[in-house]
């Protein structure tokens, strides 16, 4: 070996001990040996009475303990705009939405959706809504006409909270809208006339000081809109009880201590955004910051250096768009703050693990979990060694397996249905007027059936393989289009893959890959011929792709997935299903 190299290796090696040699998680065998979520009650003060509310826990418990004055978030804003808000701040401004919706008749239950941009409005009201014990409904800001009308009407929401711009947006669909009563516009100058409400005057008429409701662990908090492959969007629901996964996860898993300055790059539209960019991280007391800015490596650095944060949880997609934009510019920025980072999303390739080691000195930890999980389930901690490409070992208090279709476990190495025993604290209690839905998640006795296929290792590490029906039979072999995606962005042309299984008479299917090109790279056969060869050799022989099409972009839900199943739909000419979530 290069002996340069190996005194670089050891000197990133020796940062990365300095970064992770004081951890939250010690031991993950001890924590996972005794660990039950149930303990995790004391250390939430509660409202008396038995009773609790998530709102009080993140934010309004800080203050009454003499942390008000502690930044809670730092938000940037387009144009170099910045603004801060105390813990006070937020409690104050949280209480006055609080108010004016109870004095507009909002009570408990009712549904109430913010569809904003991420200003700070929409924090201040993802705190105030469950006050009131309301249930919150976050819409990510870029969604039509249509995909809000699924969701407000699938719930019969009772009022909208949005700005001007986006009002204007979906004026056709109002119509459609029968249950709903207001729509409170955020802005300066807002002509209040009908259901039309102006929210600088409400909170200017409201008062500072609110009494919380007291809700019940298992009152419902939040609704949060997935979409499937077919029908309408189904509204998973959680309850105040969900706090414990978060604040525990919270801690273990991103690491967080109440000095840190933290940034989630998700936006509260998405489950990441809320659970773990709104109420995991302000249940710890800490400070977040909030990046509003149209997506540039430049800014994004900037935020990372300018604000000195400590942990960054981000996604897949991100950091591969952080890649493209090539190494040399890290160059410029100052990450020495920076101790540790997680990812969320979708699996995340080998490659950009190391390209994280490469330029930040830190390993990029993946997390898996879902909407309907409502925390994280499956990660690799900080205390454990990273397997790249693995999805990490399951949570303390979550028990996972690899089963048949009868729900036996599997042995190892074999690849099943990525199941999980109910229940644990975050799991989504309903989907919102669908009971058979709900059901089809547990028509297994005793699991919880994800949907995605895995095995698991002989060291416990668990290794997502694709959605269950995404998974490509090719010639009597099964392939997760995962791992040949993973292979295909080894490459050093490839920016990004996708893969599907396409019919074929003879092999049953075919491995069809749709990828994008890195700058200063053309299409040809010589590529083509070389991006099967690279497959071969990192993968197998039956696995590389017999077709390759070159795309300028693939389709992307706003939360980064790569969407295989429109892939699929398009090359075979099958309809395109729930498109509400995809990138315009």
């Amino acid at each position: 070996m290069d002996q340069n190299f190996s005194a670089k290796h050891y000197i990133l090696e020796e940062r990365i001990k300095k970064k992770y040699v004081k951890v939250n998680m010690k031991s993950y065998e001890d924590a996972y040996k005794s660990f039950e979520y149930e303990s995790v009650i004391e250390e939430f003060e509660g409202l008396g009475e038995g009773k609790y509310n998530i709102a009080y826990e993140t934010v309004d418990k800080h203050v009454k303990n003499g942390l008000g004055e502690k930044l809670a978030l730092i938000w940037e804003g387009p144009d170099g705009l910045r603004k801060e808000y105390t813990f006070k701040d937020i409690s104050e401004d949280s209480n006055k939405v609080a108010n004016a919706l109870k004095s507009i008749g909002v009570k408990k239950g009712d549904r109430v959706f913010t569809f904003l941009s991420r200003i700070p409005e929409l924090y201040i009201s993802a705190v105030a809504i469950p006050k009131i014990g309301g249930i919150l409904g976050p819409l990510f800001a870029a969604f039509g006409p249509e995909a809000v009308k699924d969701r407000l009407a699938g719930c019969s929401a009772k009022v909208l909270i949005t700005d001007m711009e986006l009002y204007e947006r979906i004026l056709p669909i109002l119509p459609d809208l029968p249950d709903l009563e207001y729509i409170i516009l955020t802005g300066e100058n807002i002509k209040e006339e009908g259901k039309i409400l102006s929210y600088e005057r409400l909170l200017s008429e409201a008062s500072a000081n609110f009494e919380i409701e007291k809700t019940s662990l298992e009152d419902p908090f939040i609704i949060h809109y997935t979409s499937g492959s077919t029908g309408s969007p189904k509204g998973v629901v959680h309850v105040h009880k969900a706090m414990f996964g978060h604040y525990q996860t919270a801690k273990w898993v991103l690491d967080l201590r109440e000095d840190d300055i933290y940034w989630c790059s998700a936006d509260p539209g998405w489950v990441t955004g809320t659970s773990y960019g709104i109420f995991g991280v302000w249940l710890h007391g800490v400070t977040q910051v909030v990046n509003a800015q149209a997506f540039s490596a430049e800014s994004w650095y900037e935020t990372l250096e300018n604000n000195k944060v400590t942990v960054w949880y981000t996604a897949p997609t991100a950091l591969r768009m952080l890649m493209k934009a090539g190494d040399e510019l890290t160059r410029d920025y100052d990450f020495a703050p920076l101790r540790h980072i997680c990812s969320v999303g979708e699996p995340l390739n080998p490659e950009v693990i190391r390209w994280g080691l490469k330029v930040f000195y830190l390993p990029i930890h993946d997390t898996w979990w879902q909407t309907e999980t409502g925390s994280m389930m499956i990660v690799n901690f900080p205390c454990m060694d990273i397997k790249p490409g693995s999805m990490g070992r399951p949570v303390p208090g979550i028990k996972a397996a690899v089963v048949d279709q009868y729900g036996n476990q599997l042995p190892r190495d074999s690849v099943g249905l990525l199941a999980l025993r109910p229940t644990w604290p975050s799991m989504m209690r309903q989907v919102w007027g669908d009971e058979a839905k709900y059901n089809e998640y547990f028509k297994i006795k005793g699991w919880y059936l994800s949907g995605d296929n895995a095995y698991v290792d002989d060291d416990g590490y668990f290794w997502f393989i694709g959605r269950a029906d995404d998974i490509i039979n090719t010639s009597g072999h099964r392939v997760g289009p995962f791992e040949v995606e993973n292979a295909l962005v080894d490459h050093p042309a490839i920016a990004e893959a996708g893969v599907i299984g396409k019919p074929d008479e003879e092999r049953g299917e075919i491995i069809k890959a749709f990828i994008t090109l890195r700058d200063g790279y053309e299409y040809d056969e010589d590529l083509f011929d070389d991006i099967k060869k690279f497959v071969r050799k990192h993968l197998a022989a039956h696995a590389y792709p017999k077709e390759i099409e070159v795309l300028q972009s693939l389709p992307k839900t706003r939360s980064g997935k790569i969407m295989r199943r429109v892939l699929k739909a398009r090359e075979l000419g099958l309809p395109l299903g729930d498109l509400s979530t995809m990138e315009e």
